[in-house]
């Protein structure tokens, strides 16, 4: 992770305990109220880079909308209707391909410390007695706000006291010693994102090694927690076929595949805007010179065949060993599904109820 240059404060929340909290660990970093938090926006715009300067400053405020909102999927391919938990945007790492750089205008680190409002909108979404699984790794890093904040201190015991809805706390990073002890009562599912070590080198700066992920998640698993693995995106090079089937190997060393939730299956797709932010960003970069087609989604992806190929050979490489976890696609259509699994999602109840069922058998819901 980077270092923080300066903090600003939205005053109307200055004196929130959360944000005394927060300033107090990060003593050593400059702290501006503000009037007008679009200034710092503005300031930020105006940079050199602005994603860079995004990532080195960050904004204390509230979040004025919802925290609990539908993961902004497609409907021209399959989704599982996932939740987000928004806490917060952006991330301190910088990956190549991380859609953040041009998803936000700009792209600003922001913590959202009313926190009373989000447990208000959690306690009366678990009222509801629906089940539904819900992450905070969408707009962010889950785990990036470990060093800083006590934010897992209050989501994970929080979930451990109902048994309707399941949090997934998804990250590159290892911070989670906080986990620990924190009675969790299997609510809570840990996950990492995985790729080669050449993409983690090349393309995910500031990103925990991959050995490191690996020693990580055997942690949480022997703390008790759920687990679950996201090799999303899967990017296309000479040799890259050998890397993620020693990647799916060394996966399998360190954790029990009976304890994994779900792994997730990508291939690197970007929005056009993106592409102009990686050649500019990333000099050496070469992932967006591959052979892509427009999507219905109008980002760009992989040639159909291309995708299938590396998909159906992942899916055969984590069923060798761990044939019972569920494996699934994101954001693709049933041809990729029928040819890389055998099988499509409405074969079985839809993406949701697969997921779903995973989810109720390793979290203990109901």
């Amino acid at each position: 992770m980077q270092q923080l240059k300066q903090i600003f404060i939205d005053r109307k929340i200055a004196q929130s305990p959360l944000v005394t909290a927060l300033c107090s660990r990060l003593h050593n970093t400059p702290t501006v109220m503000m009037d007008d938090i679009q200034e710092v926006f503005k300031s930020v715009s105006s940079a050199r880079d602005p994603v860079q300067r995004g990532k080195e400053v960050l904004v204390l405020t509230r979040n004025r909308g919802e925290f609990i909102r539908r993961c902004p999927g497609t409907r021209c391919y399959t989704c599982c209707n996932y939740m987000i938990l928004h806490v917060g945007t952006f991330c301190s790492m910088d990956c190549s391909y991380c859609i953040l750089q041009s998803y936000f205008h700009p792209p600003v680190l922001q913590y959202f410390v009313n926190h009373d409002d989000m447990i208000n909108e959690l306690d009366l979404s678990f009222k509801e007695k629906k089940f539904r699984r819900i992450g905070t790794g969408e707009f962010t890093d889950s785990m990036i706000w470990e060093n800083w904040t006590d934010l897992s201190h209050v989501l994970v015991p929080k979930f451990a006291g109902q048994n309707h809805m399941m949090l997934e706390l998804k990250t590159k990073t290892v911070a989670v010693q906080k986990l620990k002890k924190i009675n969790h009562q299997r609510k809570t599912v840990i996950s990492w994102s995985l790729n080669t070590e050449r993409i983690i080198r090349t393309e995910e700066r500031h990103t925990a090694p991959l050995s490191a992920r690996f020693k990580a998640a055997a942690e949480c698993e022997s703390w008790g927690y759920p687990l679950a693995f996201h090799f999303d995106p899967m990017v296309l090079y000479d040799g890259c076929e050998e890397d993620y089937h020693q990647v799916v190997r060394r996966l399998f060393e360190h954790v029990d595949p009976d304890n994994i939730v779900w792994i997730s299956l990508g291939t690197f797709r970007f929005m056009p805007s993106l592409k102009t932010i990686i050649q500019k960003r990333f000099l050496q970069s070469k992932i967006v010179y591959g052979e892509f087609i427009n999507g219905l989604d109008a980002k760009m992806r992989y040639f159909k065949p291309l995708r299938i190929d590396l998909c159906r050979k992942m899916a055969s490489w984590i069923k060798d060993i761990a044939p019972d976890v569920t494996v699934y696609f994101c954001m693709e259509d049933d041809e990729v599904w029928k040819k890389s699994l055998g099988f499509v999602p409405d074969e079985k109840g839809g993406l949701p109820r697969m997921l779903d069922e995973s989810a109720i058998r390793h979290c203990g819901l109901l």
